[in-house]
Order: structure tokens, then C-alpha cells, then sequence
């Protein structure tokens, strides 16, 4: 892929949006206020500023080069046509300051008049924090010069999202090679995730690759894939988040065997030829999650035949997933499998704490059997003793019980418990990580409280 400075581009008068030509011809945006669009591509050398007066067409890659920032203003939009998927690419040692607010988000969008999935690529940080190296380089087709990625210092700042929406992305380049919605990788915990949601993608919505990124106010709203996806060692925080799941869209699954699932945690992948215990262990530590399936059997009805497990903990994972509520399991609630996986939740270094999990259908705990793990013996109805006793968490035959508003409304979900919900309280910061000052040490269980709704004014449903 070519190189080229990036210009800002547009019409020496406003026009409307649907007569924007989809050429790639260059032409200069006036300084000042008089221009209303403007194209964006090639390498962004220095500081640039996108203001809510422009609205900002992406060509491709664009990628933010080391020591330039990217500031983009509140209420600013950045669109993309489905021949050419822009894919915003902030690389090492540069920044973007994206600060929308409630009542005016930053919105990566389609401006296809009938927008669909992938008519966006996504948006990529890269960071400098640490991660075990199970990806040598960017999926998705990146310029090879933008291609590496982590590094050494888990405070490397990126930048700011902030009440930002991402909108029909995904790009697969070959299969297992894709564009996520936001894709993170070894972005440091000094930057700064709040209050965004990656809608209707293509992909998954959020993949973590190593890093030590902590992120609040995260939504995953009818994506195709997974919608929590971590690897390559990834060790950050996540607390109050949402994940929705159409039941009639995944993404073409071929004859791979993949599925698509709320969660999907691995350490590495065996294939790349590492062991699944090699060093940063991918181990994230979570609270507050409000999380929906399917709620039907995979190819059940309109459910696509696609659809996986609720959590599915893979491959030499750990985790903390505490405070939390999971509803609508599609092929099942809880999966634990490979031997160090297992074996992490069996000797308590990983947990679902303190949580409730509700499966519309297959095992609510479902572990891989078989294994020989030295100096352990267990078996399903071991570990789900183990879920419920010292973990001190429920399983849950009839979703209804607790009280949720209307969390299987796919259009227009109300994920708020209700009065006398068992969610409204009871929660706990006190096991593993949990304790960190990171976590607001909040009475409720999962991602809201009875009253406050924190996606009000910059959120979309319904699409």
C-alpha cells in the first residue's frame, strides 16, 4: 500500500452527503468554516483537528503516525462507503483525543444510504504495553510499516475515546484476518476508554491483544462475532459493560467450527506453536457486566446456527468476571476448556464471582472433560460446586426471577432491574484483584443500577 501525506479534502461549497462523490480525486478543504466534507487518507503526519462542522470521510487505511495527535471534537462525525472501508489506524506513540459527550457523541458511521456491516473497517489503537507475542504483527491487512505493535510500558497513554459510537464495521481481509470494531493492541493503561459502543459489526466488537488498556461504559450491541474477545496477554480492568446479541446475525463461519460468543478469552493460540502458559498470562479482571444471548438454541428458529457459549474461556485464559449477570445462553452458559484453563478455575486463580448465569439452553456450566491436569481431579459436577460455594454464584432456570426490564427486546433492550430485582444489591470487591482502586465499589449487580441509565443521549438501538 501506498504511502501518502494525508490531505483533507472536500467541495468549495456545501453540499448534501448523498451527491458526496465517492472518488479518491484529491482536493484541498478550505481553512476555516465553509467546508462541509472532507476525505481522509494516507499517513497523517502532524497534529490535526476534526471539527463538528466537517463531516469527515475515511478512504482506506488511514493511518496517525508516531508523535502526531488526532483531536477530534464532540459532536463530530467520521463516515466510510462500503468501496473503500476506512479503518482509522492511531499507531505507537501517537495519540487521538476523541471527547465526545452525552448529548454530542463521536460517531464512526456508514454513509451508505442503506448502511450495512463492513461499509466501516474500524478503529485501531496501538499501543506499547507489554503482551506475550501470540500475534507477531496487526491482523486486518495493515501497511507493513504499522504492523508491529507493544512493547514495554503498561502506562503507554494513546489517547482518549470517550462517548464515542463505532458503527457497521469489520473488515475481513482472509479468513481469521479481520477489522475489528475497536481493535486494542498492547494499549497501555494510560489511556482512557469511556461510554463507547461498537454497533452492528461485522466482527467482533472489541478485541484486547496484550495490553494492560482499562476501560469503564463499554456496549457491544448486535455484532457478529464475539463481542469481548482477549488474547496475547492482555491484563486490564473492565468494569460496567454491556453485550447484546442479535439472534439472526453471525458472521460466515465456513467450515471453520467457530461460533460466535459473548466472551472469548484465550492466552495464545496452540497453532502459532507456544505454549499455552507463556508469559504475560492473559488474565483480565471484570465487574459489572450485564450480558445477553441469543436466548434460543443455535438454529432454533431465526437463531443463526452459529451461536456459541455466553463465556467460553479457552486456552491457558484466566479471568475474573464478578458482579455480573449472563442471560440467554445460546449453546451453552460457562465453557472452561483446554487443561490450564480448567485448572486456573479449579485452584482459584480464575473466578466467576458473586454473578448470576441464566442459559436458554445447553449446560450452564460446561467444561471439557478428559483432561489430565498432574495433581488435580475434577469433573463438571465438581467445578459447578465450586460455582456455587465458594464462588458465590447462582444458577438460574428461569431468567424472569431477576427482574431485568426487558433484556431480550432486541430492539429496544431495558437492561435496568426492577424493584425487588435480587441485582440491586449484594455485590462484592473482594476477591483476587477486585479490590483495586480502579473499581467503583458500587452495591449493584451488573451494569446498572435500579435508577441511573447511563447509555442515555449517546447510544442508538433498534438497528
Amino acid at each position: 500500500m501506498k504511502k501518502q501525506l494525508l490531505q483533507i479534502i472536500g467541495f468549495a461549497t456545501a453540499i448534501v452527503m448523498a451527491a458526496c462523490s465517492k472518488s479518491d480525486s484529491p482536493t484541498t478543504v478550505p481553512v476555516g468554516n465553509n467546508s462541509t466534507d472532507g476525505k481522509i487518507r494516507g499517513i497523517i503526519t502532524t497534529d490535526q483537528h476534526w471539527t463538528k462542522d466537517k463531516t469527515y470521510i475515511l478512504r482506506g487505511y488511514v493511518y496517525v503516525q508516531t508523535g502526531a495527535t488526532l483531536t477530534i471534537d464532540p459532536g463530530t462525525k467520521i463516515i466510510s462507503y462500503k468501496d473503500s472501508a476506512g479503518v482509522l489506524v492511531v499507531y505507537r506513540g501517537a495519540k487521538i483525543m476523541a471527547q465526545g459527550t452525552a448529548s454530542e457523541p463521536i460517531v464512526f458511521t456508514s454513509g451508505e444510504t442503506t448502511p450495512q456491516p463492513g461499509d466501516l473497517g474500524g478503529v485501531v489503537l496501538v499501543g506499547q504495553a507489554p503482551g506475550n507475542g501470540n500475534h507477531a504483527v496487526l491482523e486486518g491487512g495493515v501497511d507493513a510499516a504499522f504492523s508491529a505493535f507493544g512493547g514495554t510500558n503498561p502506562a503507554d497513554n494513546s489517547g482518549v475515546l470517550k462517548y464515542v459510537r463505532i458503527e457497521y464495521a469489520g473488515k475481513a481481509v482472509n479468513p481469521g484476518d479481520e477489522i475489528n470494531g475497536l481493535s486494542l493492541y498492547g494499549v497501555g493503561n494510560g489511556t482512557t476508554i469511556d461510554y463507547v459502543e461498537v454497533m452492528r459489526g461485522l466482527d467482533d466488537a472489541y478485541e484486547f491483544f496484550g495490553g494492560t488498556v482499562n476501560c469503564k461504559h463499554l456496549i457491544a450491541y448486535n455484532c457478529a462475532d464475539d463481542d469481548y474477545d482477549m488474547d496475547d496477554g492482555y491484563t486490564g480492568m473492565i468494569q460496567y459493560a454491556i453485550s447484546i446479541k442479535d439472534p439472526k446475525f453471525t458472521d460466515g463461519k465456513g467450515t471453520t467450527g467457530d461460533v460466535s460468543n459473548n466472551f472469548e478469552v484465550d492466552n495464545v493460540n496452540p497453532s502459532n506453536g507456544f505454549l499455552l502458559s507463556r508469559s504475560p498470562v492473559t488474565s483480565p479482571v471484570l465487574s459489572n457486566f450485564t450480558v445477553v444471548g441469543p436466548n434460543t438454541a443455535p438454529g432454533a428458529g431465526t437463531t443463526s446456527a452459529d451461536y456459541g457459549w455466553s463465556m467460553r474461556w479457552r486456552r491457558g485464559s484466566k479471568f475474573i468476571l464478578a458482579n455480573s449477570v449472563v442471560v440467554g445462553g445460546s449453546k451453552g452458559g460457562l465453557r472452561l476448556q483446554e487443561d490450564s484453563t480448567v485448572a486456573y478455575f479449579a485452584r482459584g486463580n480464575s473466578a466467576f464471582y458473586n454473578s448470576y448465569l441464566h442459559t436458554a439452553n445447553g449446560a450452564a456450566i460446561d467444561v471439557q472433560t478428559g483432561l489430565t491436569i498432574p495433581g488435580l481431579t475434577y469433573d463438571a459436577t465438581s467445578i459447578t460446586n465450586l460455582f456455587i460455594g465458594s464462588y458465590k454464584s447462582s444458577i438460574v432456570t428461569d431468567a424472569s426471577t431477576l427482574k431485568l426490564g426487558d433484556a431480550f427486546n432486541n430492539t429496544a433492550p431495558n437492561l435496568k432491574p426492577q424493584s425487588g430485582s435480587p441485582l440491586l444489591s449484594g455485590a462484592l470487591f473482594d476477591f483476587g484483584s477486585l479490590p483495586n482502586s480502579f473499581f467503583d465499589k458500587v452495591a449493584y449487580k451488573g451494569a446498572f443500577d435500579g435508577s441511573t441509565d447511563w447509555t442515555a443521549g449517546w447510544t442508538v438501538w433498534g438497528k
